[in-house]
């Protein structure tokens, strides 16, 4: 691993304490055109649980958030984070934030869940992949080119360190539930992505969990 690599995986990851290590953003992929902000750079509360599975994960999930509404300015897209939190552990009574990642419209990269955590975005899915949330409402706008980069880019990075397997399926979350997530003009968008991939009730109902550490709790 590079030591960009590794930089970035204390930055992500949790300590089996759960405080979240480094609070500095650093770059992801090649060129270093996206920027990963940590839990604690948004201002997180701690997990109540932390469920681990095996990765690399065979699945990239996308969605976009519809409620917060699109956010243009780091601290805006920051207070997001914290909305969605709220909201998920809180109102609903989750462990954490559902989502793996957020991507803000500054173009940067939050850490949520991070990568090997069991999430709480697409059931059947959370211990098998990357549930990535572009923040707003992407029914009719496409998000700006910056938030579509910084998800390629976080892809990218993904399987350049081994966290998302190389032949990975990408998916939107409407593929998976019924729902109209990630809105028809970001699943538009993403149906033109490389590994985008159509499946069926069959395709859903085979496919095989991860190997998990701990059955999540949500």
């Amino acid at each position: 691993m590079t030591a960009l690599g590794l930089l970035l995986l204390s930055m992500m990851g949790y300590s089996q304490h759960m405080q979240p290590a480094g609070t500095e953003g650093g770059a992801v992929a090649s060129g270093g055109r996206s920027q990963l902000l940590s839990r604690a750079d948004w201002g997180a509360r701690m997990a109540k649980q932390v469920d681990y599975f095996k990765g690399p994960a065979p699945y990239v999930i996308i969605h976009h958030s519809y409620i917060p509404a699109a956010c243009e300015s780091t601290p805006d897209c920051k207070r997001s984070m914290r909305s969605m939190q709220d909201f998920h552990q809180v109102d609903r009574g989750w462990n954490d934030i559902g989502y793996s990642f957020g991507i803000g419209g500054d173009g940067m990269i939050y850490t949520g869940r991070g990568f090997n955590v069991v999430g709480a975005h697409a059931p059947k899915y959370n211990d098998k992949s990357v549930g990535i949330v572009l923040i707003g409402d992407w029914q009719i706008e496409l998000p700006p080119p910056c938030m579509l980069q910084a998800a390629k880019d976080l892809i990218t990075f993904g399987v350049s360190q081994g966290y998302i397997d190389p032949a990975y399926k990408l998916l939107g979350h409407r593929q998976v539930r019924d729902t109209e997530c990630p809105g028809g003009r970001l699943f538009q968008e993403i149906s033109t992505w490389p590994h985008f991939t159509q499946v069926n009730t069959t395709d859903i109902a085979a496919a095989p969990p991860a190997a998990k550490k701990i059955e999540p709790k949500h």
